[in-house]
């Protein structure tokens, strides 16, 4: 089982950034890959960036390619992203998730475990 708690979002102008912190329980978490994604209202569910076990290899959407950067700090158990040049079109609720096999990391089916998710609001 692996518990996941999302924190760091809230409302920002165009231009500016946010953090977003992902700190995982239970299991082991050097152990298994980690992902963000993020859903719009009235979309569906789509993938930002993930990062395997180790944090050696990152992967993001072409939207937020040098934009955002994904991280993980394994003595902490916890997981980052941190956005820069924020748009109104990354308004979103942002959720971290766990992928136990490290394997199809840009795709919401292959995560086991979720977080419940932390609004990010980006004003024009």
């Amino acid at each position: 089982q692996v518990q996941l708690v999302e924190s760091g979002g809230g409302l920002v102008q165009a231009g500016g950034s946010l953090r977003l912190s992902c700190v995982a329980s239970g299991r082991t978490f050097s152990s298994y890959a980690m992902g963000w994604f993020r859903q719009a209202p009235g979309k569906e569910r789509e993938f930002v960036a993930a990062i395997n076990w180790s944090g050696s290899r990152t992967y993001y959407a072409d939207s937020v390619k040098g934009r955002f950067t994904i991280s993980r700090d394994n003595a902490k158990n916890t997981m980052y992203l941190q956005m820069n040049s924020l748009k109104p079109e990354d308004t979103a609720v942002y959720y971290c998730a766990a992928n136990l096999a490290d394997y199809g990391l840009g795709y919401a089916l292959r995560y086991d475990y979720w977080g419940q998710g932390t609004q990010v609001t980006v004003s024009s």
